[in-house]
């Protein structure tokens, strides 16, 4: 488990610039349209051997009473990122001042009884401070003065983030326990899908609570087990909310639990139930582990219930509802019958393999200088994108950085184009790939 600390603030603040600057690298879109964040957004981070887990959030807007549905899915979307989180950071505009609004997202973060740490953004530099701050004091909260968009303060940030996440008493766990965890799979779904069930029948034994009650699940549970000689350890199986906190007509899962146990784990299996078929809360989630580049298999699950006339037509259905993630593989299973479940565990081990695929830049420069010059990328607005050089910034999933002279010119179909390349160069059929473009100039200027 690591330390959660949540990003909240109303609508274009500047979060998720600060989001992206704690973490050093592009994983929130920021925009200067208010409401661009429209979901959380979880990733671990790091600072001087310290690790912790920052959440971004869509714009609070709290008075929700009078906007819109979509403005009230932000909202909880917050309130359920603060309930998560140890630590609060709190963002405000410098340049507007203190705002009506301010004031309420303040009532809402101090009701939480947490850590806050108030950050004033859009403060360029000390000599600005003092007039940016003044009216913020009157809040209570620890004020800290950054600019994420200039850099100001942002090493003072960095500290203060780690030293905060210490102070939670969270011990994150070793490298060393981790490995003896063995392959970790995280058993994502709606309340009632089989996950605790499948489970069970998966370690042949009753390890996690089973009930046709939705949402009997409570508590996070990690089991590990062996098979084959092989170990294997489920991540927090419950991963749904309790009851009393489901509000919707339709019961949903907590999405920040869902990305956090997707996250600690090697492989998510996301539960589906196979008569009820992709629902909207399934959508939802398969939405977020596609966004997350999230490694997982999706488990229809109680195929005992369909007739067999009808399988055929079932896995038709699936296939069309999951035409937007071709890469994932779709395993048909049953915890009556025990059908495709043996082949859950080695589909596992394979996608996990195939996460881990690493190559050179030489290597991949080769190939696809050949691959581009056949197919060059479209011409947009009578220019054409210019590719210098490749190179995969990382695997877990694989990463590639393609460095262009202007990466607005790359259309999406161009991508679509390359990501397959690549996939068919390393046999990449079920892992997710990152495809990003930089852009860059061609060469430096050299200076003698």
């Amino acid at each position: 488990m690591l330390p959660t600390l949540a990003l909240l603030g109303r609508p274009n603040v500047g979060k998720s610039t600060l989001f992206n600057r704690l973490l050093r690298k592009n994983r929130a879109i920021t925009h200067d349209m208010p409401g661009v964040t429209r979901d959380r957004i979880y990733e671990e981070g790091r600072f001087n051997d310290v690790r912790y887990a920052l959440v971004d959030t869509g714009g609070l807007v709290v008075d929700s009473s009078e906007e819109s549905g979509f403005e009230e899915h932000i909202f909880d979307q917050a309130r359920e990122a603060v309930e998560e989180s140890q630590v609060i950071l709190l963002v405000v505009d410098g340049r507007e001042g203190l705002t009506p609004l301010d004031e309420q997202v303040s009532a809402f973060v101090r009701q939480s009884n947490k850590p806050v740490l108030l950050l004033v953004n859009k403060v360029d530099g000390e000599e600005l401070e003092a007039a940016a701050t003044s009216e913020f004091h009157a809040l209570g909260f620890e004020i800290l003065p950054v600019s994420a968009e200039h850099g100001y303060n942002l090493a003072e940030l960095r500290q203060k983030v780690a030293d905060l996440a210490q102070e939670t008493g969270i011990v994150p766990e070793s490298e060393e326990d981790l490995a003896a965890k063995g392959l970790m799979l995280a058993m994502l779904g709606r309340p009632n899908a089989g996950k605790s069930s499948m489970v069970n029948a998966l370690v042949r034994e009753d390890r996690v609570i089973v009930s046709d009650l939705a949402g009997t699940t409570r508590d996070c549970v990690d089991v590990t087990f062996e098979e084959k000689g092989e170990r294997y350890t489920f991540v927090d199986t419950a991963g749904v909310r309790r009851k009393s906190h489901i509000t919707d007509s339709l019961e949903r899962f907590s999405v920040l639990r869902a990305l956090k146990s997707s996250k600690k784990a090697d492989v998510t299996v996301m539960v589906v139930d196979a008569i009820h078929g992709i629902t909207r809360q399934d959508k939802r989630l398969l939405d977020f582990l596609l966004k997350e580049s999230t490694p997982f298999i999706v488990a229809v699950n109680k195929v005992d219930l369909v007739p067999s006339d009808e399988m055929k037509a079932l896995k038709d259905g699936f296939a069309r509802a999951l035409r937007i993630a071709p890469h994932v593989p779709v395993i048909y299973t049953s915890t009556i019958t025990k059908a495709g479940l043996g082949g859950l565990l080695p589909l596992a081990r394979k996608l996990k393999k195939e996460c881990s695929i690493r190559t050179t830049t030489g290597q991949l420069n080769r190939v696809m200088k050949t691959v581009i010059e056949r197919q060059q990328p479209p011409v947009v607005k009578r220019r054409r994108a210019k590719f210098y050089y490749l190179t995969q910034s990382d695997d877990e999933p694989p990463t590639f950085v393609f460095f262009v002279n202007d990466a607005t010119l790359i259309k999406d179909s161009y991508k679509r184009f390359l990501e397959n390349r690549l996939r068919k160069m390393f046999n990449i059929k079920m892992a997710p790939v990152e495809v990003v473009f930089r852009s860059t100039h061609k060469k430096k200027n050299k200076k003698k």
